[in-house]
């Protein structure tokens, strides 16, 4: 398993979250769901704009073997969406924590990321989910 940045904060559906500087959160899927779907194809975008609450599904990504919702870790308005996505949906496979964000969240409310895993307690789940 790849080392799992520490400045993530985590959804138990593999979905990630990064608090940048300027307040915005950036989102993606971890290194361990983009495994598990496989090569992905296919990446639908929220719109901008689109406000979205923790929790529920904002966007979705197909791969050869499965579409999968994926869901906001936190509530606020889609402020920007990964265009090259659209082109390059492989770039989830190839750098989940990277340049594979799928969108970025103007955050309603900071104390939702205290509710997310860290990294440690999200690794922890994928050692339980394992057995």
């Amino acid at each position: 398993m790849s080392e799992i940045p520490g400045d993530l904060k985590f959804l138990k559906s593999h979905e990630w979250a990064r608090l940048e500087d300027d307040g915005i959160v950036r989102v993606g899927i971890s290194e361990h769901a983009q495994e598990q779907l496989g090569d992905l194809v296919y990446v639908e975008l929220p719109a901008l704009g689109t406000a979205v609450k923790a929790g529920h599904a904002v966007a979705v990504v197909e791969s050869v073997k499965a579409a999968s919702d994926i869901y906001t870790p936190v509530s606020g308005e889609v402020i920007e969406v990964n265009e090259l996505l659209a082109d390059r949906p492989e770039l989830i496979n190839e750098d989940p924590y990277g340049e594979g964000w799928i969108f970025a969240v103007r955050i309603a409310d900071r104390g939702e990321l205290d509710e997310l895993l860290d990294a440690d307690a999200y690794a922890e789940q994928l050692e339980q989910d394992a057995h």
